[in-house]
């Protein structure tokens, strides 16, 4: 297929997609919205279409089954990898949806979970690897600006300076340390003990990026109408501004909205019993 061929065929498996996803989630997407998510296909397509076509394993399911916490709970550590095989060499693609300048201020996180990645691929699995890297997807600012304005010549400056692979070196020293963190994730879990940062840290800035913990972090997580350092925020912010959050917070609904919310509380608590 010439590289024209396969744009139109990632438009229509883009369509197809998109078709899916709306009617199982049974939400729509503005044409605006539809054309930028396609625009950052199309764009890491072509950046990265030499990788794409010596990609030799995609979608490597990693596991490593059978770890205890220290409170003698079970888990298991699954991730998925690309791996490409070119001459001499091997590398592994770990995928993700975040910007090159935060994977790069935060490489300690990146390189935790890829030192686990590769000791399953060479110790488990027996395979050679030489390095790790992670791709970033999402687009630069300059170039996604550039492309809504239109400034052709500035969109082919920023595409050239854009650099999504991030290699990151593994160090199997690490390895357990890492296991480690992931065992007192599964027993805090389990235990319910999900106690938030304090506001404090959701008002800082990340390090490297200028957005806030706040709307980095917290936004992507579906608990945060639930938790009180998320609450304190977001009611801190609208003083000054035209946002309403509290009304939200503090509407627990009609007597009869309440007493049915109770009884369903108290249903499934007592189907957690049974199952427990």
């Amino acid at each position: 297929m010439t590289d024209l061929e396969i744009e139109e065929k990632l438009k229509e498996i883009f369509e197809q997609n998109y078709e899916l996803l709306k009617l199982e989630g049974g939400h729509a997407l503005t044409e605006a919205t539809k054309n930028d998510a396609f625009q950052q296909i199309l764009y890491y397509y072509r950046k990265l279409s030499d990788v794409a076509k010596k990609v030799t394993d995609t979608e490597v399911k990693l596991t490593l089954p059978d770890q205890k916490t220290p409170e003698g709970r079970s888990f298991t550590i699954e991730g998925i990898v690309d791996i490409v095989r070119e001459d001499d060499e091997v590398w592994m693609y770990d995928i993700k949806t975040h910007d090159p300048l935060y994977v790069r201020s935060n490489l300690d996180f990146y390189q935790k979970q890829l030192n686990v990645y590769s000791y399953i691929w060479e110790n488990l699995r027996g395979n050679k690897l030489d390095h790790t890297a992670v791709i970033s997807t999402v687009l630069p600012d300059g170039l996604k600006n550039s492309i809504v304005e239109g400034n052709v010549s500035r969109a082919e400056k920023e595409f050239a300076d854009w650099q999504p692979i991030i290699e990151i070196p593994f160090k199997e020293e690490n390895v357990q340390s890492t296991i480690a963190d992931f065992a007192d994730t599964v027993d805090n879990i389990e235990k319910h003990c999900f106690t938030p940062p304090p506001v404090e840290i959701l008002n800082s800035l990340i390090e490297g990026t200028r957005s806030k913990f706040a709307t980095r972090i917290c936004r992507n997580c579906d608990a945060r109408f639930s938790c009180s350092s998320f609450r304190e925020y977001a009611t801190s912010i609208q003083k000054g501004t035209n946002m309403n959050f509290k009304k939200y917070y503090e509407d627990y609904g009609s007597d009869v909205e309440k007493e049915e919310f109770i009884n369903a509380s108290l249903i499934s608590e007592r189907s957690n019993d049974i199952q427990l």
